[in-house]
């Protein structure tokens, strides 16, 4: 087989992942939740405390993410916090329950 042709191929199979990752039609169907992960079941690039996926060391991690169906994160049902008050998600990072 040709450079070119390498070249080519991995060209075309890199694009299809990619194109794969980014679809509208996976965009359109999850999103990142921040707070209602257990701990090591985050996904990548989560907040201080974390390096990547599966790294979050508390449970509901307010600064750790994880993909969820699209319109469901802030109506999860989440346990109350140890003093009592309602737990949600949140599309953005949220100060609480992070590791000490």
């Amino acid at each position: 087989m040709s450079i070119t042709l390498k070249t080519f191929a991995v060209a075309s199979a890199v694009a299809t992942a990619f194109a794969a990752q980014t679809s509208p039609a996976n965009a359109a169907t999850k999103e990142k939740c921040f707070g209602v992960a257990l701990a090591g079941e985050n996904g990548c690039a989560a907040g201080p405390g974390t390096t990547c996926a599966g790294t979050s060391v508390t449970d509901y991690q307010g600064n750790a993410w994880t993909l969820v169906d699209a319109g469901t994160c802030e109506s999860m049902d989440l346990p109350e916090m140890a003093d009592g008050s309602e737990r949600k998600g949140s599309l953005e990072a949220v100060d609480r329950d992070l590791p000490a």
